[in-house]
């Protein structure tokens, strides 16, 4: 477990389903993003985080909205307006596109970037969007476990990447540039049992889906243990998505699940995600306009970051 627990932001306005964006998102566009994004960069955030849907299906449209950036465009766009924040794909559904244009597409991410991708990934759940582009949704798992091998191939060292398997086979292709880490981070999203299972056998990390606090204990035990029984060594960061914050005494309605109070309150509640053994955590905040979510994602940076660190 690493002595701080370091924390990260899903972005605003990339995404705005009716589950999580702000009425402000509605008329947000670049300006928005870039700000937003440089706030985080000042702030210590980790990473900055950008999800993904190629087409949202006209049954689904009124409660995911189809306002979906691509997390490509989007993150390598933001790369150039910030220094050190890390770019979070989370997640990219992978299996929706052959693992040559994904290992293209975040190896030259990866090189602009100047080495600060990380590449989160996640079977989908929309049917339609496999179908339209000739996937088989009831193999996703399969799809998803493939693209990752093949994916890990066509991220590393080498110029011509070689994959055998049963749904992708390439070599002798070149694919120039390569990323600049000597190892792109994957980390593994989803909180089903077949999930959990891949991200302990063949990520670098795991993000959870929305799991309440009582069930991450039980989740990050199963992860130890997988990997325990299979003797995988090396760096495992896990991660946990915060309860809706405010820091501070809000004068308008937060709604009852969000975490407010001084930062002493949040730090200690946060801290309790550290004491299960989570490593990093995503946070997200309650806000009426761009900048009253820049003016907390500053204060929480100045004031409830550094307190993380504490026993």
């Amino acid at each position: 477990m690493n002595p701080r627990l370091s924390y990260g932001i899903q972005l605003p306005v990339q995404s705005q389903s009716t589950l999580y964006a702000e009425p402000w998102e509605a008329d947000a566009g670049p300006d928005d993003l870039v700000e937003i994004a440089r706030t985080a960069d000042r702030a210590g955030f980790s990473y900055v985080a950008c999800c993904d849907h190629v087409a949202i299906p006209r049954r689904l449209a009124s409660a995911m909205s189809t306002v979906w950036y691509d997390p490509v465009a989007t993150l390598a766009f933001l790369a150039a307006a910030t220094e050190r924040v890390r770019l979070l794909s989370h997640v990219a559904v992978v299996g929706l596109r052959h693992p040559l244009i994904g290992a293209k597409q975040y190896a030259t991410l990866d090189h602009l970037s100047g080495g600060r991708l990380i590449l989160g990934v996640g079977a989908g759940h929309v049917p339609e969007e496999f179908e339209a582009l000739g996937v088989d949704f009831r193999q996703r798992g399969a799809v998803l476990d493939e693209s990752i091998d093949a994916l890990r191939t066509g991220l590393g060292p080498d110029e011509f990447p070689e994959h055998h398997g049963k749904l992708y086979d390439f070599q002798d292709l070149g694919q120039r540039p390569r990323p600049s880490q000597a190892r792109v981070p994957l980390w593994v999203g989803g909180s089903s049992p077949a999930a959990v299972r891949r991200a302990a056998l063949k990520g670098d990390g795991w993000l959870p889906q929305g799991d309440p606090r009582e069930r991450l204990p039980a989740q990050i035990a199963r992860i130890r243990e997988i990997r325990a029984e299979h003797s995988i060594q090396g760096p495992f960061v896990v991660g946990a998505i915060a309860e809706p914050l405010y820091v501070g005494s809000p004068a308008w309605d937060v709604g009852r699940r969000a975490l407010t109070g001084d930062p002493h309150e949040l730090a200690e509640s946060l801290r309790g995600y550290r004491a299960m053994g989570v490593d990093q955590v995503q946070v997200r905040f309650r806000s009426r306009s761009r900048t009253e979510l820049t003016d907390q994602m500053a204060a929480f940076g100045t004031e409830v970051g550094p307190l993380l660190a504490e026993s």
